[in-house]
């Protein structure tokens, strides 16, 4: 199977911030190469997903999702390792975060679609088509300010899903909308999998991620603990949560620690 993305020993390293230095310590530090001391938010991940695959990332508060997805859409440059994503990369995570309330529904649809790298002929080819989807006929030349929260989120939920993208990330945002709106994203989403668009998805366990997402990886403190199909990692995880596999515990990783030597 071609690869979509590759990603070698990556690791993320958060370091604490507002410590002093004297001028002195700064400049030994940096001459040295020393650094403050922190902790690994990824740790050594190593990770191959296909053209046309669907990941389910699991784990708990704080295991490295949003931190995974972050270096993947190359919002976060890895401390160490490597990261390659190939084609058009598209992505669900904090929707609508581009948007302007004074603009008006056209207007912010073309200010995203940029944002995701739409080129001006693509949006204009497809703009009705996205409106049809978000269901916003009607609205759309009213300043965004007037939008509902569900109305603002299904706009830029079209927007996404209609960039024609090699890769999508998607960050728990699967429940947009009403029961009948999240059915059509669901089936969207299925479609853009179907014709070769390898989607990554961190949300919780549930059955529509079981049915975009055949593979998962369980993260715990920023490592990779298990690589199996959905259904197995979903078990694992689902009983190491519920407390009924204790010597799960035991055997899971504590969080490593970058220490100021290191």
């Amino acid at each position: 199977m071609q690869e979509a993305i590759r990603i070698e020993n990556v690791s993320v390293i958060y370091r604490p911030k507002g410590s002093r230095k004297l001028l002195r310590q700064y400049l030994q530090d940096r001459l040295t190469g020393r650094r403050d001391e922190g902790f690994y938010a990824l740790h050594e991940v190593t990770l191959r997903v296909g053209r046309g695959e669907g990941l389910a990332v699991v784990g708990a508060n704080g295991a490295g999702k949003s931190t995974l997805l972050a270096v993947l859409a190359g919002l976060l440059e890895p401390d160490e390792g490597a990261v390659q994503v190939d084609g058009r990369l598209s992505t669900l995570m904090e929707l609508g975060s581009g948007f302007h309330p004074d603009l008006n529904g056209w207007e912010n649809l073309r200010l995203y679609a940029a944002i995701l790298g739409m080129a001006r002929a693509e949006v204009k080819q497809r703009a009705e088509a996205i409106v049809d989807f978000a269901e916003l006929h009607g609205y759309m030349e009213q300043p965004l300010r007037t939008f509902s929260s569900g109305m603002v989120l299904r706009l830029a939920f079209a927007v996404a899903v209609h960039a024609d993208c090699d890769v999508l990330l998607i960050d728990e945002i699967l429940a947009v909308g009403d029961a009948a709106f999240q059915k059509k994203c669901h089936r969207r989403l299925m479609e853009l999998r179907d014709r070769g668009c390898t989607l990554v998805c961190v949300s919780h366990i549930s059955a529509m991620l079981e049915s975009l997402c055949g593979r998962g990886l369980w993260l715990h403190h920023g490592r990779a603990v298990m690589d199996a199909s959905y259904q197995e990692v979903a078990a694992a995880y689902t009983s190491f949560m519920n407390g009924t596999d204790r010597h799960l515990w035991d055997a899971l990783p504590a969080a490593p620690v970058r220490t100021a030597g290191a």
